[in-house]
């Protein structure tokens, strides 16, 4: 039995702080920030009955650390391994998903070098959780197996001014593993193949990266979260591989019954002078390009669904969405449908993997030509991280608008993507993942 308790704080960002670096002291630790999502669900709520993106966040922030066990799997029977650990626990589960379990899922391969090696799946129950849930930002509470929940809040506290001074280093720039010219050779390509109707849409993602590089994971993460303020924000610690994820997009959630998939497809820089601002968001708004994006992969994430919801359960919420962060405008739309009392949670999630948004439609064709096509192994980037909890609910983001950290190596690595389908501008698809890019690039610097 874990032991709960619940203390009053006064200041939640400096206690979010102390809570990244008190994670990132075990040898492998999550650490999730929907900064403040729930705030913007309120305000979404006052306007309008609609806008359904923001609702669904349970939870400021929420950390795990200890590991009291796991299951580290590779692409094969991974997914059969987790839904086994998931029936062993009862309890709170956290860990992520690697893009290459699309080999498990379907017939295909990854050939690309691997400069990451995470693991292809790795979930642990935690020794302790804690957390700040989205309705009580004054009051953080702390489960715990065995250890003193009000020891372990003097741990947190006192990690407030902590620094890894050792891993500090010069300004960080990146390098393209994919060349602009093959870039652009390569989207002509795909549209070649979308016009001989092999495929509809491909996500075509490109690598920026640095070798031999120091920096301090927890440094660059708060500079990044407080460019992006994005609600799927998660620190990841797994020994000495760091993810460092500004994620804005939704993979699936389960609520009681009800799966929730939010898409993304449409972007665009913001700006700082307001009417042009809001000019660029009402022209990504009614985009027939982005709409097109977005319809297809709203199609494809329904049927996804639809192959454990009950008939005729799965619902469009809302279509076409236009949703406002820090740096950029998004098209999000967003997905329902109720689990069938017969099929089993991780069933729903392996059949939904890896989601659509980032793979392209149809599915399996688009990973065939992302695999022929791209540069580098995508890893965790276009997998998801996030946690299963005691009542058998869960949420996944889609690990994306992310740093991903080697440090025994000094191994920095970007990938962001776009995408294309006939009417797509190759120079145009290039900036767009430039404009994705720069966050990470920023937060690279000191």
């Amino acid at each position: 039995m874990r032991r709960t308790a619940f203390f009053p704080i006064s200041d939640v960002k400096a206690f979010k702080r102390a809570l990244c670096r008190w994670t990132e002291t075990f040898p492998v630790g999550l650490y999730l920030d929907s900064n403040s999502a729930s705030s913007k669900a309120d305000d979404s709520r006052k306007q309008s009955s609609a806008e359904p993106y923001w609702r669904q966040f349970r939870w400021e922030c929420l950390a795990a650390v200890g590991v009291v066990s796991a299951v580290c799997a590779k692409s094969g029977s991974a997914f059969s391994q987790l839904r086994h650990f998931y029936e062993q626990h009862n309890d709170w589960i956290f860990g992520f998903l690697s893009y290459d379990l699309k080999n498990e899922v379907e017939r295909l391969h990854s050939k690309h070098p691997d400069h990451l090696s995470f693991p292809d799946l790795y979930f642990f129950c935690p020794q302790v959780v804690v957390g700040i849930r989205a309705s009580e930002r004054m009051q953080v509470e702390i489960h715990a197996l065995e250890l003193s929940p009000a020891v372990l809040l003097k741990d947190i506290l006192q990690c407030a001014s902590l620094s890894n001074s050792s891993n500090s280093s010069r300004d960080i720039f990146l390098h393209p593993r994919m060349h602009r010219m093959k870039y652009l050779d390569a989207v002509a390509a795909l549209r070649e193949h979308i016009a001989a109707g092999d495929v509809y849409e491909v996500n075509l993602c490109q690598e920026f990266y640095a070798e031999e590089v120091k920096l301090d994971p927890v440094a660059v993460f708060e500079r990044l979260k407080a460019r992006t303020r994005a609600p799927f924000s998660a620190f990841l610690r797994w020994h000495d591989r760091y993810l460092i994820c500004a994620s804005p997009e939704r993979f699936l959630a389960k609520r009681k019954e009800r799966l929730f998939s939010q898409p993304m497809k449409g972007t665009r820089p913001r700006v700082s002078e307001l009417q042009a601002d809001l000019c660029i968001r009402e022209m990504l708004r009614y985009s027939e390009k982005d709409r097109a994006e977005n319809a297809m992969i709203v199609d494809l994430v329904r049927n996804d669904l639809a192959r454990h919801c009950t008939p005729g359960s799965v619902v469009v919420e809302e279509l076409f969405g236009v949703y406002t962060f820090e740096t950029v405008h998004q098209m999000i739309s967003t997905i329902s449908g109720s689990l069938a009392p017969t099929e089993h949670p991780i069933s729903a999630l392996r059949d939904a993997f890896p989601m659509g948004s980032m793979t392209g439609a149809p599915k399996i064709r688009a990973m065939e030509l992302i695999e022929q096509y791209e540069c580098a192994r995508r890893g965790l980037y276009s997998g998801s991280v996030g946690y299963f909890s005691p009542d058998r609910d869960f949420d996944f983001n889609v690990v994306i608008r992310s740093i991903l950290y080697r440090a025994d190596v000094g191994y920095v690595s970007c990938q962001v993507g776009s995408a294309i389908v006939y009417d797509s501008g190759a120079q145009q698809e290039y900036e767009e993942c430039l404009i994705k890019l720069e966050a990470l690039q920023r937060s690279l610097l000191s």
